[in-house]
C-alpha cells in the first residue's frame, strides 16, 4: 500500500513538472515585428521577419526565450516609388547599416524577468536580454505584455535600440560630426506582436 501510494504521488509530481514547465513556439505567420527609423528630415517605418522563436513558462508565468531575426526579410513600407524603396532597403542592408550578408541574422535571449507595473500601460513584465547584431551583444531591457489564455500565449512589447552600440554607423552623430539635416537619429524602435503555442 506504501508502495502504491509513493508511485501514485511520483507521477502526480512528474505530472506537475509537465505541466509547469511549458515550451511555446512563436507562430511566425501570426507574429510581426514593426521597424521604424526616424531622421532629422523625417522617418521610414517597415516589417522584419522571425525565423524562429520560443517562450518558455512556468505555472503560465514567463521564465525564458529566445528569438532568432531574419535580416534578409526587412521591408519598407512607406516608400512608394519601387526604385526608391528597393535603394532604401538595400542601403540598410549594406555595410552602411546592419551587413546582412555578412550578419544575416540577429538574435535576442532573455536573461531576466521582473515583474512590472505602470499606471499607463498594460505592460506586467520588465524584460532583460542580449541581443546580438553584426555579431555584437549588448544587454537591453523593456516593459512587456504577456498573457497565457486557453494554451496560447500572447505578447507585445516596444522596444528601443541604439545602433550606435552594434556599430551601424551611418548618418550617426556619434560617429560623425556637422552631419546637420543629414543626420539619422541613433535610436529606432521595434514594435513586436508575438503567438505562441505549444
Amino acid at each position: 500500500m506504501y508502495k502504491l501510494i509513493l508511485s501514485l504521488f511520483s507521477v502526480l509530481v512528474l505530472n506537475h513538472l509537465v505541466i509547469a514547465n511549458e515550451i511555446y513556439k512563436v507562430d511566425l505567420n501570426n507574429s510581426q515585428l514593426k521597424w521604424e527609423g526616424r531622421k532629422v528630415t523625417g522617418a521610414h517605418h517597415g516589417t522584419i521577419n522571425l525565423q524562429s522563436g520560443s517562450l518558455e513558462v512556468v505555472d503560465s508565468k514567463l521564465s525564458g526565450g529566445e528569438f532568432t531575426i531574419d535580416m534578409n526579410s526587412m521591408i519598407n513600407l512607406d516608400l512608394e516609388d519601387e526604385t526608391w524603396n528597393k535603394k532604401l532597403i538595400d542601403h540598410l542592408k549594406s555595410d552602411d547599416f546592419f551587413s546582412v550578408e555578412k550578419f544575416p541574422i540577429a538574435k535576442f535571449k532573455i536573461t531576466d524577468i521582473k515583474n512590472y507595473k505602470d499606471s499607463d500601460t498594460e505592460a506586467n513584465y520588465l524584460i532583460i536580454g542580449d541581443l546580438s547584431i553584426k555579431g555584437i551583444t549588448h544587454s537591453i531591457e523593456f516593459p512587456a505584455v504577456f498573457k497565457v489564455e486557453e494554451g496560447k500565449v500572447t505578447a507585445s512589447a516596444k522596444i528601443e535600440i541604439d545602433r550606435s552600440k552594434y556599430d551601424v554607423r551611418f548618418g550617426s552623430s556619434s560617429f560623425f560630426k556637422g552631419l546637420g539635416d543629414k543626420m539619422i537619429y541613433d535610436n529606432f524602435t521595434m514594435d513586436v506582436e508575438l503567438t505562441a503555442t505549444k
